[in-house]
């Protein structure tokens, strides 16, 4: 007995010990996509907040390919010291699982969830020839030319893909996918008219709804946003429960220990509550939100539950 006490007070002071050495360096965070999109700025406007608290810096180094497994398989591999972390996104934890044949890594078991960043909104978008002000109108067009309108998106599989095969899938409506490679080229056609229907982040779809050459039908987050007050939800126009939006957090390999994971969990919630931070986030309308590890842990199996069906009922795979 006294030999298990003895244990026990020794894994405390340990932890405790790691609790107030940690970091001892800087922080390498991998961001698993190319520099310039909202991983990159949630990624660096949380690690400069967050490197005041811990006394160390990040290094952010961003490490695109194979949407985004690439660098997930390399930071499950790593070790579990708290020097290698990597931004967790909706694709890699709760899209890729269940639209790859074959994944590098498990999005359960190989990763530590420490911390929910930030959601930025999904919004969706007409072009202005399309006779719609707002996602009921456009539901009731689409149903009378059922396969008529076509939609495009950043690609086969893409967060954009996936957030109108879920509308279609509440809304019962029949429109046509056309994939382009990357979000610019889908833009280009969907500003010139020769596709009718898009969903995005609000960065690369708000200079063209200011234009007028697009129109906001409705926003995939619970709540409006403060730049389109007047925009609906899609769930406020009749579909309860619908929520999309792109989602950042903080991950490491499975067995980080709890004194990192707390450590870099309380100093995210710090972080989240910055006016620094919160006028970086701003022009992406994204919402900062800095959980604690179980939160973000329940957020992640919840999306999966949500993504898993979508993704099976749409037929949706990746190569």
């Amino acid at each position: 007995m006294l030999s298990k006490i003895a244990a026990l007070t020794a894994a405390c002071c340990s932890a405790v010990a790691l609790a107030q050495t940690y970091p001892s360096k800087p922080i390498r965070l991998v961001v698993p996509f190319a520099p310039g999109g909202s991983s990159s700025i949630v990624a660096r406007a949380f690690s400069a907040e967050m490197s005041k608290g811990l006394g160390q810096q990040f290094v952010v180094e961003n490490k695109p390919g194979g949407g985004g497994n690439i660098a997930m398989e390399e930071v499950a591999r790593a070790d579990p010291d708290g020097y290698t972390l990597i931004i967790g996104h909706v694709g890699t934890l709760a899209m890729n699982p269940y639209m790859f044949e074959k994944l590098p890594y498990d999005a359960s078991k190989d990763f530590r969830p420490v911390s929910l960043f930030a959601k930025v909104p999904t919004i969706f978008v007409v072009h202005e020839s399309v006779p719609a002000k707002n996602l009921g109108e456009f539901v009731a067009l689409a149903k009378k030319e059922p396969g008529k309108l076509n939609y495009g998106s950043a690609g086969n599989g893409s967060a954009g893909h996936l957030a109108i095969e879920y509308l279609k899938l509440v809304t019962h409506i029949d429109i046509q996918h056309v994939p382009y490679k990357g979000t610019g080229p889908n833009l280009i056609d969907l500003v010139a008219g020769r596709t009718q229907f898009s969903a995005a982040g609000t960065p690369p779809l708000m200079p063209h709804v200011k234009a007028g050459k697009l129109r906001v039908v409705a926003v995939g987050t619970t709540r409006r946003l403060g730049v389109l007050p007047d925009v609906g939800t899609v769930a406020e126009q009749g579909y309860p429960g619908f929520e999309t939006s792109q989602w950042y957090g903080l991950i490491g390999p499975a067995k980080l220990p709890d004194a990192i994971v707390n450590r870099l969990a309380s100093e995210s919630a710090k972080a989240a509550k910055s006016a620094a931070l919160e006028k970086q986030l701003e022009p992406d309308s994204a919402e900062a939100v800095g959980s604690t590890p179980k939160e973000f842990a329940d957020f992640i199996a919840k999306e999966q539950a949500r993504w898993k069906e979508v993704v099976q009922r749409a037929h949706v795979k990746v190569d």
